[in-house]
Order: C-alpha cells, then sequence, then structure tokens
C-alpha cells in the first residue's frame, strides 16, 4: 500500500466510481479542484482511494472522499484519512472540516471530527458539516 500525491485526472475517475457512478466524470468536479491537494491510496498499485484537500490559511476542507466499492470495509479509507491529517498538520493547518454525508457521522468522529449544528441537502443527499480543531500547545 501506498499514499501519495496525485493529479487531478488521477483523482477524477475513482470520485466517480466511488461516489457517483450513474453521473458524467463533470459532476463529480468541485470549483478550485485545480488548486487543491489530491491524494491518493494504492494497492498493488491500483488506485483505490481518494481524497481532495482545499486549505485556506489555517484551515482546510477536504471533499469527495471516496473509496471504490470493491475495496471498501477494509480499512483503506481510514488510512487515508489517518494519512490527510498529518499531511495537514505538516502544512500547520489547525481546523480541517468536511460535509459529511448522514451515515458517515459516526466513522469521521472515530478520527476526531465533531458534528456542528450546520446541515443541508445537496442531490438528495443529507450531510451534516464536521470538524476536527488541532489543539495549540502551551
Amino acid at each position: 500500500m501506498i499514499i501519495k500525491e496525485i493529479s487531478l485526472e488521477e483523482a477524477l475517475p475513482i470520485r466517480q466510481q466511488a461516489m457517483w457512478p450513474d453521473r458524467p466524470l463533470d459532476f463529480v468536479r468541485v470549483p478550485d479542484d485545480q488548486n487543491a491537494h489530491h491524494l491518493g491510496l494504492f494497492v498493488e498499485r491500483k488506485l483505490i482511494s481518494v481524497v481532495s484537500v482545499f486549505p485556506n490559511k489555517d484551515s482546510a476542507q477536504f471533499r469527495k472522499f471516496g473509496t471504490l466499492p470493491e475495496f471498501r470495509r477494509k480499512g483503506y479509507g481510514s488510512k487515508l484519512l489517518v494519512y490527510m491529517i498529518g499531511f495537514l498538520q505538516q502544512l500547520n493547518i489547525k481546523k480541517v472540516w468536511c460535509n459529511a454525508r448522514m451515515k458517515r457521522v459516526e466513522f469521521y468522529e472515530n478520527f476526531g471530527f465533531k458534528p456542528t449544528d450546520q446541515t443541508f441537502e445537496k442531490s438528495g443527499m443529507q450531510y451534516v458539516i464536521m470538524e476536527r480543531v488541532e489543539e495549540l500547545g502551551d
């Protein structure tokens, strides 16, 4: 298993297959994609899980975090999330947040994310904004 920074072009097909397989590739593009850090997890040289990170000063949003269906529930997404948190710490990011699908709240809580009171619906899915704030040392 290898985790590394990848190109947007590498991330897009995995995003689509993992999240919206019934939609066209352009559906999984987001504004400012060209300025994001895209991280990918490879198993036996096959890209299977991706996440895109959008830093803004000392905070960052991550978006389009997905794992190919046949590789889910094997811990790969967890490994990529832990790597992403460390990657952001190296960039001195103090607050990380995401728009989490309601059914994934417990997953993110396992990594120190807390749900906010901000919820919304998009493309027929219910979401809550979750965040993780690094504690500042003395």
